[in-house]
């Protein structure tokens, strides 16, 4: 692709080696669609307002989960950490049913999924959807939160990321202090 004022751009491939070896934190994303629900395992969830209170994230076209996800009013955004990694590996699983568990979720009061015991998730309302390339750019407001576990600012905590096509743990190992 070549922009008239811009030059050409970078090859995907180019691209994801660039964003291959910058860390993502990894959240679930869950929303309820006609066929039942639905989850992902995402990396690009980040806060963008405090007041209001708003976050984004963006879907791969490629995933089954898109289409139910964009038409949603509202979604689950669960922000895991390391205790958090095989509900990580599940919805990030091709075919896997996230559901089957039925001791692993239950539903709000409002309706939507929320998987037990993961660090924290809040519940939002959909207030904008963006095409972009080849995925769709969310963005939420978010409504009620949970926090199971939470760290004391300046700890290290145990933070789950994806960097380098691998999960990673984030801990009084890897806290650089000034």
């Amino acid at each position: 692709m070549t922009h008239r004022r811009l030059g050409p751009s970078l090859s995907a491939d180019d691209f994801k080696g660039l964003f291959r070896c910058h860390p993502g934190g990894v959240a679930v994303v869950t929303a309820e669609g006609e066929h039942g629900p639905v989850a992902l395992t995402a990396t690009s969830v980040s806060s963008v307002s405090a007041d209001p209170p708003l976050l984004v994230f963006s879907l791969s076209a490629l995933s089954s989960a898109t289409p139910t996800i964009v038409s949603a009013e509202t979604v689950v955004v669960h922000l895991l950490d390391a205790n958090d990694l095989g509900l990580a590996r599940l919805c990030a699983a091709k075919g896997a049913d996230r559901f089957a568990d039925q001791d692993s979720w239950t539903r709000l009061v409002t309706g939507e999924h929320v998987f037990h015991g993961v660090r924290a998730w809040v519940r939002c309302a959909v207030v904008s959807r963006m095409e972009a390339g080849g995925s769709t750019v969310i963005a939420a407001h978010a409504l009620q939160s949970t926090i199971s576990r939470d760290v004391e600012s300046g700890e290290a905590g145990e933070a789950l990321v994806y960097y380098n096509r691998a999960w990673h743990r984030l801990g009084e190992h890897s806290l650089i202090s000034d």
